[in-house]
């Protein structure tokens, strides 16, 4: 834990980029610093900016109970986003703001060492594979070299989506379900 106790210093006071400018809090991430699944987001929102935690707010709640489902608890997973401060009015990251957090999401994946990676959405779907179309790709399992291992990723709706558009739910429930059995592939939870 002492490697994610520095890292996450160095993202707290962290000028690389102005997305620090008016945010309140870094939101580095939280969860088991061994988890072998990591959920990976887009960025913090207006409730985890004022909280320092990820997915604390309607969407993390949902995430919460979607992992409650299949009988995964959120401490045994570990939790992050792409970028590390809140975008102004919640705005989609830029090329530069993405490009500054990405050795510290790089350097926990390499520390925490997940199995599973779990894109949450779009934007973490094309940050961990290169690839866009949630829709076509969530419910797949992809395999990809990451940090040195070849992981799998899965990536499912961001759960803002489920908000927005509940029929969605139901389809991510079954994405649940498949990370589960994977992470059962070798460890029982």
């Amino acid at each position: 834990m002492d490697t994610l106790s520095k890292l996450a210093q160095e993202v707290e006071t962290c000028k690389k980029c102005p997305l620090h400018l008016n945010a309140k809090n870094s939101v580095f991430g939280e969860g088991q610093s061994n988890a072998r699944i990591m959920f990976i987001g887009e960025a913090p929102g207006a409730n985890e900016d004022v909280q320092g935690k990820p997915f604390v707010g309607k969407a993390g709640q949902l995430l919460t109970e979607l992992l409650n489902t299949v009988g995964i608890k959120r401490e045994e997973v570990f939790i992050t986003n792409v970028v590390k401060h809140r975008p102004p009015n919640n705005r989609n990251p830029t090329a530069i703001e993405v490009s500054a957090c990405t050795p510290f999401l790089e350097q926990q994946i390499s520390v925490i060492n997940p199995e599973i990676i779990v894109p949450l959405g779009n934007y973490a779907l094309e940050f961990v594979t290169g690839e866009k179309g949630i829709s076509n790709l969530r419910g797949k399992i992809i395999t990809k070299e990451i940090a040195g291992k070849t992981r799998k990723i899965i990536p499912t709706f961001h759960p803002a989506a489920l908000i927005y558009n509940r029929t969605l739910r139901p389809t991510s429930e079954k994405d649940f379900e498949l990370i589960k059995k994977e992470a059962n592939q070798t460890t029982l939870f």
